[in-house]
């Protein structure tokens, strides 16, 4: 069987598992406002939460571009469960490019695996999620003792490890961070369940408190002053086009939804498909989808090639696809008409999930900054190089 056969019959398979196992998994999440530990079995036995990892480690070994492609599949789904494989599926990646051959064994591959559960852990109350953090350590010895304050923790109730960004007490900027592998039954450590959000029902999150916790110096990954690469390069970059793909796959569900009920609902003797107006806000619901799309594919492409406007791209995917999501699911409901508000339908549930992508792994507004920044270097570096040419 070729790569190309064998990755077809992978996504066979997760179409079939989220048009069949995850709509039913979907009912129940919602229903008891909880995701079960057994999905996180099922998702691991039937190898979803390994997919992007290399073989070596146990994974699939799925190029990034294509696991793209299972992802806006996987986004049809619940938002809880595109959530678990969304982290899963990224975390390894963040630790892997600093981690040591000791690191590895006892933290990236068991992550994959399943063994363990990571939570990034980067968000503080009172800063933003870069250079301004100020949850910090005092190295002892061989110890680090951590003190500070992290929330809106993705899976920080049910992880055995939070992988957290901190800074060396004293130091200012990307000086001095680090970023460490903290046991979540460390001493210090108090965890605040937040839980209670608008969408994405189910995913736990947590508020967290460190007061001296202490950690190991050798469950730092990198070397001090090189904790922000981690997250900003290593996770961020991939991270946001995987979200912007989210945004395609969710958008594409809604869409579907719009469809199937336009097509089912009878005003003065015509379906609502039969409505120019219907028409028009369907056909521009596709139209945006697959712009956006293909955006998000050229951004997965440009980071798998190790571009150099890999981080721009990939904050212009999630930037147009967040904007695309927001307008399509308002139409999708729309055509619902007033019965959409109403919880039986799905469509309800897939705009509360919507809302959440509009600030994870960073609003709107950063990725514009994001883009300025580098486009304003970008024109400045062609400007000197004019500048040497002339002369």
């Amino acid at each position: 069987m070729t790569d190309d056969q064998r990755f077809h019959q992978l996504k066979a398979q997760v179409e079939e598992w989220v048009e069949g196992p995850g709509e039913r998994w979907a009912e129940r999440i919602e229903e008891t406002g909880e995701v079960p530990e057994e999905l996180w079995t099922e998702l691991n036995e039937l190898g979803f939460l390994r997919v992007a990892a290399p073989k070596e480690y146990g994974g699939q070994g799925l190029g990034f571009a294509r696991w793209m492609e299972l992802m806006e599949i996987f986004s049809r789904s619940h938002g809880s469960v595109r959530m678990i494989v969304h982290v899963v599926n990224g975390i390894w990646r963040s630790m892997d490019g600093h981690a040591n051959d000791d690191q590895r064994k006892r933290f990236v591959i068991p992550s994959v695996t399943g063994e363990i559960k990571i939570a990034f852990t980067l968000t503080e109350p009172g800063n933003g999620t870069g250079a301004d953090i100020t949850t910090s350590v005092v190295r002892e010895g061989d110890t680090y003792y951590l003190s500070g304050r992290k929330h809106l923790i993705t899976f920080g109730v049910r992880c055995d490890y939070y992988l957290l960004a901190a800074r060396v007490e004293g130091s200012t900027g990307h000086e001095g961070t680090v970023a460490l592998l903290v046991p979540r039954e460390a001493a210090g450590v108090t965890v605040e369940d937040t839980s209670n959000t608008m969408g994405v029902t189910g995913t736990d999150h947590a508020s967290l408190v460190f007061d001296r916790t202490p950690v190991p110096v050798d469950h730092r990954l990198g070397a001090e002053g090189e904790g922000l690469e981690v997250f900003l390069g290593g996770f961020l970059t991939p991270s946001r086009i995987s979200v912007a793909m989210s945004c395609v796959g969710l958008a594409e569900r809604a869409q579907q939804l719009a469809v199937q009920y336009a097509a089912g609902r009878v005003t003065f003797g015509k379906s609502l498909t039969q409505r120019q107006a219907i028409q028009f806000m369907l056909a521009e619901n596709q139209a945006d989808i697959e712009a956006a799309k293909q955006l998000v594919l050229h951004a997965a492409r440009r980071f798998e090639e190790g571009a150099d406007d890999a981080s721009m791209q990939s904050s212009m995917a999630k930037m147009h696809a967040v904007t695309m999501l927001t307008n399509v699911t308002d139409k999708a409901l729309q055509v619902h008409g007033g019965l959409g508000y109403w919880k039986s339908q799905k469509i309800e549930r897939v705009y509360r999930d919507a809302r959440a992508q509009r600030f994870e792994e960073g609003t709107n507004e950063v990725q514009k900054a994001v883009v300025f920044r580098e486009l304003l270097q970008r024109a400045k570096a062609a400007g000197t190089s004019e500048k040497e040419t002339a002369r």
